[in-house]
């Protein structure tokens, strides 16, 4: 676990699972009350809820993948055990265990106990339904938007996935993206191929090298950063026009095409 961010009425913190997954609990300065964004593994998030004195009441649920939803058949029976009432937001058009509110971008969750509340926001591309939570500039993003990378397209296409990506590049700069994946040093790994001569790449590559020589999470990033790294949302640079058509060995008209390129050449990077 490691406290990553407060605000002036949410603090965010990491719990970490399995190999690279970063479930974030989200809790009030005010209360002690929180939500759970993703909670793959339940016994962290319970190892976490005692050591803190916390008392859950809500799930936020991004995707239906594993380790995304693993941990909720348990935090619904340990909720149960203590007499804490638990509610489960998860996207409309996909099987999320025990949901009882489906949501889609027309909808905002309103957490009174903590005094927040989240914008939905619609990202296809990774799953079919994927969705994420923004609220006070902090954003939820589950397997959309990494630090220098994306979610493989696993249900959606291309055209998908970077509509939802434009949609987050969209958000205000100062957006800090929680994203669920450590990722960060594989994707640079990646975009320093495709963007050589990007000086702020470099920068934050050699940034990121010290971080995880020492064990620091490069999580939450921020649009800002992304903005200036990270190849998926720069598919309309000429920089990036120019490596997909030498990489394709094709001229490249546009940027969904050069998304696309990217996308499968990270596939098989």
């Amino acid at each position: 676990m490691q406290q990553t961010q407060s605000t002036s009425k949410m603090k965010v913190s990491m719990i970490k699972a399995f190999s690279d997954n970063y479930i974030w609990a989200v809790s009030s300065l005010e209360s002690k009350h929180i939500a759970l964004v993703d909670p793959g593994d339940a016994q962290v998030c319970i190892d976490f809820i005692e050591q803190q004195q916390l008392q859950l009441s809500t799930i936020l649920i991004t995707h239906h993948h594993a380790d995304h939803v693993g941990g909720i058949n348990k935090l619904v029976e340990y909720c149960k055990a203590k007499q804490w009432p638990l509610t489960i937001y998860g996207p409309e058009s996909e099987n999320i265990p025990h949901c009882d509110v489906a949501l889609n971008e027309s909808h905002t969750v309103k957490l009174s106990d903590l005094d927040l509340e989240f914008k939905v926001i619609d990202l296809p591309g990774h799953t079919s339904g994927h969705i994420a939570y923004l609220s006070e500039d902090n954003l939820f993003c589950g397997d959309t938007l990494f630090s220098g990378g994306c979610g493989r397209l696993f249900e959606g296409t291309p055209e998908q996935m970077l509509s939802s990506l434009e949609k987050l590049s969209a958000l205000p700069e100062r957006t800090h993206v929680y994203c669920a994946h450590e990722y960060t040093q594989a994707n640079l790994n990646f975009a320093l191929t495709v963007e050589p001569c990007n000086t702020e790449l470099v920068h934050y590559y050699n940034q990121v090298l010290q971080k995880r020589e020492h064990g620091i999470a490069t999580i939450p990033t921020s649009i800002m950063l992304e903005k200036k790294i990270n190849p998926f949302l720069r598919s309309h640079e000429a920089s990036l026009m120019t490596s997909a058509s030498e990489y394709s060995e094709s001229a490249v008209q546009d940027k969904l095409q050069t998304f696309t390129i990217i996308r499968g050449w990270k596939d098989n990077f």
